[in-house]
C-alpha cells in the first residue's frame, strides 16, 4: 500500500448522458470539456491529454494512464449527491417537499422521540425544537429540495442537533437535510430573519442568521445515503487516515483532517503539503470547486484558466508519486458554461488513473461513480462500500 489520491474537478463533464432527455432535454447537447475547448482559442491541457483525456472524449490521441468514464447513478446532477456516490453509496431519488406540507408529520415524529416543539407564530409552518433549533425550508437551493435545521449552539450542542436532524431525515424524502449553526447567534436573531421566500416556502434567511464564521458547523444527510458504508468512514474504522481537502471537507463525512478551501491554488498547495508530510498509508480526497463556480458563472475563460492551472500543477506533481501510489482524476457531474443557463448538466464524468505501477488501459464506461469508493476500499484491503464495484485489478 501507499497513498491513494482522489482529485475531483468539480463540474468537469465530458458529454451528455444517454438519459439526458429524462432530466433536462435542453441539456442533451452539453459537453463541458469540448465546448470550453471550442470557445477558448488558448485552451491547452497537455498533461490531462497525455494521460488520456482525448481517448475518453473522442477516442483519439494517446494514453499513459488508465482511462474511462462514469455514468451518474444518482438522480439529476448534484455536487453533494455526486460525492456521496463517489464515496460508495447511491442516493435514492428524492422528492420535492415544503414544510407547509410536512410540518404536522415531522411534529408527530419529533414528539414520538421525546422532543418538545412549538410554532414560532400562527400561520408559519416552521418548527422550533427545544427552543434551540428552527426546522424550515432551505431558501438558497432549488424549491423543495432541502430541509434546513438552523441552531443556536448556546442552547443545544451540535451533537444533539445532529440527533434531531436524523429524526427529520428518517421522515422526509427530500434530497438533503442540512443541520448547521454557530455559537455567535441567538434564537431571537434566527427567528427575526425567518421569511416567506416564495408562496408557501418558509425558512431562515441563512446568510443573515449569523451562523457562519468561527464555531460554525454543518452536517449534511442525503436521501438514502448510508455514510457508515462509504469509503471515508470504513477507512476510519480501520485506522486508515483520510484527508479531505476543498469541498470534500464539507460534503463528505469522515473522521480525519478536513481543510474546507475554495481557492484552487490553495487547494493544490494543501494537497501537495499533505501528500509530502503524510508518512503513513493514507487517502487524500480533494475537490477543485472553482471549476464548478466558473460553470455557474457561465464564464468560459475563467473555467479554462482554472483547468490549465490544474494541468500545469499535475505536470509537476505526478512525477512525485511513489511506487505504490495512485492518483485518480474525475468529476462529480457536468457544468457546461456554454449551455445557456447557470445550472449543472447531466454528463458523463472522466476517469483517469495514474501511478508508477498503473497500466495504460481502457477501463470503459462504468455504471456508477460508486466504483471509486469500492476501488479505494480494495486498495487498502478493506470491506467494500455499500455500492460500486472495484476496478483495482484492471489497473495493474
Amino acid at each position: 500500500m501507499g497513498k491513494i489520491i482522489l482529485l475531483v474537478l468539480d463540474g468537469f463533464g465530458v458529454g451528455a448522458m444517454e438519459d439526458c432527455r429524462d432530466y433536462e432535454p435542453a441539456d442533451c447537447n452539453a459537453n463541458t470539456f469540448r465546448h470550453i475547448r471550442e470557445q477558448w482559442a488558448e485552451f491547452n491541457l497537455p498533461t490531462l491529454e497525455k494521460l488520456g483525456l482525448l481517448k475518453i472524449v473522442s477516442g483519439t490521441g494517446t494514453a499513459t494512464a488508465a482511462f474511462g468514464r462514469f455514468e451518474l447513478a444518482h438522480y439529476g446532477a448534484d455536487t453533494y449527491m455526486g460525492h456521496q456516490e463517489i464515496a460508495g453509496t447511491i442516493p435514492k431519488r428524492p422528492q420535492k417537499r415544503l414544510m407547509k406540507d410536512i410540518h404536522k408529520h415531522l411534529a408527530t415524529a419529533l414528539q414520538a422521540e421525546g422532543y418538545k416543539f412549538e410554532y414560532p407564530w400562527e400561520g408559519c409552518p416552521l418548527l422550533v425544537v427545544e427552543g434551540a433549533v428552527v426546522i424550515g425550508d432551505n431558501l438558497e437551493s432549488s424549491y423543495g429540495n432541502i430541509i434546513n435545521l438552523t441552531a443556536d449552539f448556546n442552547r443545544m450542542p451540535f451533537e444533539k442537533v445532529k440527533e434531531v436532524a436524523r429524526v427529520v431525515r428518517e421522515n422526509v424524502d427530500t434530497s438533503r437535510v442540512i443541520a448547521f449553526g454557530g455559537p455567535y447567534t441567538s434564537m431571537d436573531h434566527i427567528l427575526s430573519v425567518v421569511k416567506e421566500n416564495n408562496p408557501g416556502q418558509w425558512g431562515v434567511d441563512t446568510p443573515r442568521a449569523r451562523v457562519y464564521g468561527k464555531g460554525y458547523e454543518v452536517f449534511h444527510i442525503g436521501h438514502g445515503v448510508q455514510i457508515e458504508r462509504q469509503f471515508p468512514m470504513i477507512a476510519a474504522r480501520h485506522g486508515i487516515p483520510v484527508h479531505r481537502i476543498g469541498k470534500t471537507a464539507d460534503v463528505l463525512h469522515g473522521k480525519g483532517e478536513a481543510y474546507p478551501i475554495v481557492n484552487t491554488a490553495e487547494v493544490l498547495k494543501k494537497l501537495n503539503e499533505v501528500y509530502t508530510q503524510e508518512t503513513r498509508d493514507a487517502a487524500l480526497l480533494v475537490n477543485v470547486q472553482e471549476t464548478d463556480l466558473a460553470g455557474h458563472a457561465e464564464d468560459v475563460e475563467w473555467y479554462a484558466r482554472l483547468l490549465q492551472e490544474v494541468d500545469t500543477w499535475l505536470a509537476d506533481f505526478i512525477p512525485k508519486l511513489e511506487r505504490e501510489d495512485v492518483l485518480l482524476i474525475t468529476a462529480d457531474h457536468g457544468n457546461d458554461p456554454t449551455i445557456g443557463h447557470s445550472k449543472h448538466t447531466r454528463e458523463y464524468t472522466p476517469l483517469l488513473v495514474t501511478g508508477p505501477k498503473v497500466k495504460a488501459v481502457d477501463i470503459g464506461t462504468r455504471q456508477t461513480m460508486a466504483d471509486i469508493g469500492a476501488t479505494f476500499c480494495s486498495y487498502f484491503g478493506l470491506p467494500s462500500t455499500e455500492s460500486g464495484r472495484s476496478f483495482l485489478r484492471k489497473l495493474y
